[in-house]
This record gives structure tokens, sequence and C-alpha cells, in this order.
């Protein structure tokens, strides 16, 4: 297989990270903490990870065909297929939702909906290379990679990188903008071992302080680096430049990934060597551990969780795990905002005047505070009316029921359960 050079991941960042086409089609990736029902312990029990597979198992077929795995700590992950729009991605989920949970209870489990773990330490149940490397990596770094690895859920939106550059561009600026009105709006993880911790959504601090070289936003210029393009091309004139001075975005993604550091060399005849000590770029100049291939790069890619990450379409990961209903929220607001134009140009009218630090402040306040309330109303009421546009008209009441419910009184579910223990 062929070494790679600094030119190959720039062209995979182009080709296959940011790849183009007619935009339309959404998927979901829900994550769910699983509890038990009863027993020694109950919620606050670890799962056995064989009770789980069994009750998926005996669940199986999903009729819709949603993609059943499993992380880390043993939270469990269905995946719709991409489908045209918000609403056929969230029926068919919820098909498949359905589906499982009579197997679940059957077995004395149930799914919940928490971005992060109220009550239970982290305990990893999957033994796999990948996950035993990125343990000992964030180990490293303190204490935050084990709870994210373990005890921490997402929901996750997908959706298309646009028709061509100049719409992959706009797209990936208000995604970027956006991220954290969706952290806010959604914050649904205030509480660790059963007390508060003084965040709306911990989930996403957690993110924040994992290990800024692979998590912090790719419009933050990536690990250290500043905002300029791809080397050859100024920004703004040259080759993937752009007039008002930002790089393209697959040249961001590109020197992002180039500068994220190794997590680790796998060996299929030995040892993981883990946190090698250098950056991908060092690696493809070669030394003692050789050149990467492409099939390194592609698991180097895997390693890195930018809160917007790039596969072929725009991964948001900064929305918290949310219970049922509430779940099929994220997905019908996310989509409308992106997909509808004038949603669309109303949604950036709406973030453009938030602060830089706002990814912060959204984790830590969830929507108590003007600006980010202020930035959700108006960016729910876009999505709200373009929603019929884009054939999703039948979650225009559940939108409307969530706006009431938390939206309009600057609320998230985060307060729900802080209430709850307050009582």
């Amino acid at each position: 297989m062929p070494f790679l050079t600094e030119d190959d991941v720039y062209a995979h960042a182009h080709g296959i990270c940011f790849k183009t086409g007619p935009p339309g089609l959404t998927g979901v990736e829900s994550e769910w903490l699983v509890t038990s029902t009863g027993g020694p312990g109950g919620p606050g029990a670890p799962v056995p990870l064989h009770r789980l597979t069994a009750a998926v198992r005996a669940a199986s077929p999903l009729p819709a065909g949603s993609t059943v795995s499993y992380e880390p700590g043993g939270q469990l992950e269905l995946s719709s297929p991409p489908l045209p729009g918000p609403a056929a991605a969230v029926r068919a989920l919820a098909a498949d939702l359905r589906r499982l949970d009579p197997h679940l209870a059957a077995a004395g489990l149930r799914r919940t909906g928490y971005g992060l773990d109220p009550l239970r330490a982290p305990r990893r149940h999957l033994d796999l290379p990948r996950y035993t490397a990125m343990e000992a990596y964030f180990d490293a770094r303190g204490p935050a990679g084990r709870t994210m690895m373990c005890c921490t859920a997402s929901l996750q939106v997908c959706l298309d990188v646009g028709e061509d550059g100049a719409a992959a561009r706009r797209r990936w600026r208000l995604l970027h903008r956006l991220g954290p009105v969706l952290v806010a709006a959604f914050a649904n993880s205030p509480l660790w071992r059963g007390h508060p911790t003084g965040w709306r959504s911990t989930r996403q601090a957690v993110w924040l302080g994992l290990d800024p070289a692979r998590s912090r936003t790719v419009l933050d210029g990536g690990p250290g680096r500043d905002l300029g393009s791809r080397p050859g091309g100024g920004p703004g004139g040259g080759p993937g430049g752009d007039p008002d001075g930002c790089p393209a975005p697959a040249d961001a993604w590109a020197r992002y990934a180039l500068d994220a550091p190794v997590m680790a060399l796998r060996r299929p005849d030995g040892a993981w060597i883990v946190d090698p000590g250098l950056r991908f770029r060092d690696w493809l100049a070669g030394g003692p551990y050789g050149r990467p291939t492409a099939d390194d790069l592609a698991y180097h890619l895997s390693t890195l969780f930018p809160p917007i990450r790039p596969r072929g379409w725009f991964e948001l990961r900064m929305i918290d795990a949310l219970p049922e209903p509430w779940w099929r929220v994220p997905p019908a607001v996310a989509a409308a905002l992106l997909d509808d134009p004038r949603a669309a140009d109303a949604c950036a009218e709406a973030v453009d005047p938030l602060p830089p630090g706002a990814w912060f402040a959204a984790a830590r306040t969830g929507l108590d505070g003007a600006e980010l309330a202020r930035a959700a109303r108006a960016c729910f009421a876009a999505a709200r009316d373009a929603l019929p546009r884009i054939g999703a008209a039948d979650l225009v009441p559940l939108v409307d029921a969530y706006v009431e419910r938390y939206v309009e009184p600057g609320r998230s579910p985060a307060d729900d359960l802080l209430r709850g223990l307050r009582t």
C-alpha cells in the first residue's frame, strides 16, 4: 500500500470528507444510556453488555433498517439510514425504537435519554484495541476521557455537505455559528454522580476539556494554528481561499487533521503504540515509525471529535441525548435551518451577533442568557416555518411544544432535571 503525502491528505479532505452533491438527506444517530429496571442497585447498577446485546438480537431485524452499535460504556446507538428529509429519518428511527423497547423491557432494561449518566461511574464494557488505546491516551490527560467514553450520550444529526463548494462553505460556517444555540437549547446533562455540576450540558463541558487538539471546533483554526489557507494559497486569494479571508472548509479540515496528535499506531501483530508523540504531519515525514497509509489516515480521522465533523456529510456532535419524545426535535430544527434557504438566512442573521465564547456559555448556562435565548427563539421560529416547505409538516406540533416548554421561557431539559433534584 503506497505511503501518503500531505497533498494526499488535502485530496482526501476535498474528495471524501467534503463530497458535494444535491442536499436533502438527513440521518439521525441516537445514543442511549441503558439502565436496569430492577434487581440490586436499580438504575445505578452497571448493565452487563451481554444482556443488552441479547435483547437487541431478539428484536432484530429492525423494520426501518437502523444500524445498531455500542459505545465503550455500554451505551446503545441506533443510526437511521440517510433518508430524504428529517421527517423520514425520524419516522424510521422511531419505528426501530418501538420494535426494540419491548425486548429491552423483557430483559429488565430501558433506554434513558440523558447527555451524561447522572448516577454511574465510568466503566468500560468493550474490550477492543481501539478503546483500550483511546482510554490510555486520554488517561494521560486527565479523567475526562473515561467519562466521555463510558458515561456520555448524544443525539447526532447528519446533513449533506451541499451541492457545490460555495454551498458547502455557507453550510459549514452556518453550522459553526449555530452550534452553540443547539448546545444551549438541547442541554440535558446537569448531573454527575447524583449532584449538580454547575453546567447545563456537562457532556459538552467534558468534550471542551477533553483534548483541544482533537475536540475543538475546526473554525478555531485547529490545534494551535491560525486560519490561514493551505500552503501555496493565501487567504482570500490563492487556491481554496475565499474573498472574506477564510480558507476553504476542506483545507481547514486537512490542516486540523495534519496538526492533531496521533492517538495510536496500530500494530496487527502486537500491542498498539499509544500516544507516540507526533502529529500526523510529522508521521508523513517518516522516522522510526515509518510512514502512514490511506488506512492510517482513515483511522486517524476517526479519532478526531470536533463538534461539526465532515465525513462526506456534516455530523453534528454537540447535542445532548434527549428523552422521548424530544429527540425528534433536533433533526427537525437543524435540517430546516440548513436545507431551507429562507430559514438559513434567518438563522444566519440570528446567530451572527453571538460572541466567540458562545460555545462555553451555552454549555454552562443553556438558554439562561439573553444572547443565546434571543438567537434560539429566532432560529426555532425560522425552523418551524420552514418545516412544511421541506416536507416535514408533521414535525411542527412537536417543535411548537418544545418551543413553548423550553425555548420561549429560556429553559432546556437540564432545568427539568435540576428542578426534580430540588423537589
